[in-house]
């Protein structure tokens, strides 16, 4: 699993800013205000070769009531829960404040791996910046100018280091063979996906009723179907690790982003009683955005009336437009009807996302979609792609190799993968071109 970073601090520390530099995106909205962040944020940063997770959260009040500073806590709290570490950032240049004294107190009560940051430090001495933050009783704090970047490299090495260490060392790990192939079933809450476990393997294995929120943690499920090894993943509410609270929402957006970067194949579970969510489709563009392959699944479908069906059936056409390389099926997890279709539709997703291609079937297929339709001239340029092969799987990677590729448009490139999805049968998996351009052989020997 990913390591967990969540950023906590009371208003205008800095927390966005070091969001967007640990994401290396824009993602986070960043203005000279306070409050400006208030939902907790989810991004995915790496250093070197080692991936995290981290959470920006809003100005933390712990002792808000109500309105929506009471709300905003209430995420922080949760982004709290969900942490392996807690980056508590404080503002070198206001110094030590009583608001931070009582997210301090929270902090500590809460049982998380805490690293104290001083922000905003660039230009200043460490002793006289951090004299006054001992006083919080954190130990030793790490000084970063987020805006600029100072420390924040050797903050963030830090900072998964510790996050491992909170984990148990004695889990045992199931070899590669034993897990076959790992499915994440993921979905909001109560669309049934505890249900859908327990009906694949045959048994109560899994806390299921009609409560949201009711899993605790992501439960990986070893079974064996027809012959076939799988690994189940079960995605979780709020995990519960000793004493942490109940927070405003029981969905686990950690859980499921690291099930959904760890499983081979995932299963979106859709409730055909409810509409398509703004939540739903966020799920489904991060699963494409990973590269899993996938299969879309709709619950509870025996309760729904035949002209109920095809109103849903366009509805989920018209939403999901951006999914139409996965295969849907409508399911009753409750009844078991559609369960075998269904995993054989995972097999499939998988064998396509794994599939080995070759280079000359790859550079056949290519020669064959160009002399069906080539690309346009850009100026008096026309790309003349050479050959292709594969440059990764999983999901499959095809690189073409050319000159003036950069001229290629979006609209053709979608036209490509259409036509390598067709020839090698690619169902169930994303699809990833890219364009490489050739160099001059002669260019070192020009003058």
């Amino acid at each position: 699993m990913k390591p967990v970073i969540a950023l906590v601090g009371r208003p205008n520390v800095g927390k966005s800013t070091l969001f967007n530099r640990l994401t290396r995106s824009r993602d986070a909205l960043v203005a000279d205000m306070p409050g400006l962040t208030r939902d907790r944020h989810y991004g995915e940063g790496r250093v070197g070769e080692r991936p995290f997770l981290v959470i920006d959260t809003g100005g933390f009040e712990p002792v808000a009531k109500e309105g929506i500073v009471h709300q905003m806590a209430l995420q922080t709290k949760q982004a709290v829960a969900e942490a392996d570490v807690v980056v508590f950032i404080v503002d070198g240049r206001q110094g030590l404040t009583p608001h931070d004294k009582t997210i301090t107190d929270f902090l500590r009560k809460s049982g998380r791996k805490v690293m104290l940051v001083v922000n905003k430090a660039e230009g200043m001495k460490y002793t006289s910046v951090v004299a006054e933050f001992y006083e919080l009783g954190m130990g030793d704090p790490y000084v970063i100018s987020a805006a600029h970047g100072d420390g924040v490299t050797d903050l963030v090495e830090e900072a998964i280091d510790a996050a491992f260490a909170q984990r148990p060392a004695d889990v045992e790990e199931l070899e590669p063979a034993e897990r076959g192939i790992k499915i994440a079933i993921v979905g909001r809450p109560n669309v049934g996906k505890s249900t859908l476990v327990n009906t694949l393997i045959g048994e109560q294995r899994v806390i299921a009723f009609d409560m949201p929120g009711t899993t605790r943690d992501s439960i990986e499920i070893p079974f064996e179907r027809e012959g076939r090894h799988y690994t189940l993943i079960d995605t979780a509410g709020i995990r519960r690790r000793g004493k942490v609270f109940e927070a405003i929402e029981k969905f686990s957006v950690v859980k499921t982003l690291q099930s959904i970067s760890e499983a081979h194949v995932v299963i979106l579970l859709l409730d055909a009683q409810q509409d398509i969510s703004e939540q739903d489709a966020h799920i489904a563009g991060f699963i494409l955005e990973s590269g899993r392959a996938l299969v879309v699944a709709v619950n509870k479908w025996d309760g729904l009336q035949s002209s109920d069906r095809d109103e849903i059936k366009i509805d989920l056409d018209r939403k999901l437009d951006f999914l139409s390389f996965a295969k849907m099926h409508f399911i009753s997890a409750l009844k078991a009807s559609g369960i075998g279709p269904l995993m054989k539709s995972v097999d499939a997703a998988y064998a396509a996302a794994t599939a080995d291609l070759s280079t000359p079937r790859l550079t056949r297929a290519l020669i064959e979609a160009v002399e069906k339709q080539e690309p346009k001239r850009k100026g008096s340029t026309r790309p003349k792609m050479r050959y292709a092969h594969q440059g990764g799987q999983n999901p499959p990677i095809i690189v073409i190799h050319g000159n003036s590729l950069d001229a290629i448009s979006e609209p053709y490139k979608r036209y490509l993968e259409k036509h390598f999805r067709d020839t090698f049968n690619l169902v169930g998996t994303p699809l990833r071109i890219e364009l490489r351009m050739g160099k001059n052989p002669f260019a070192r020997t020009q003058k």
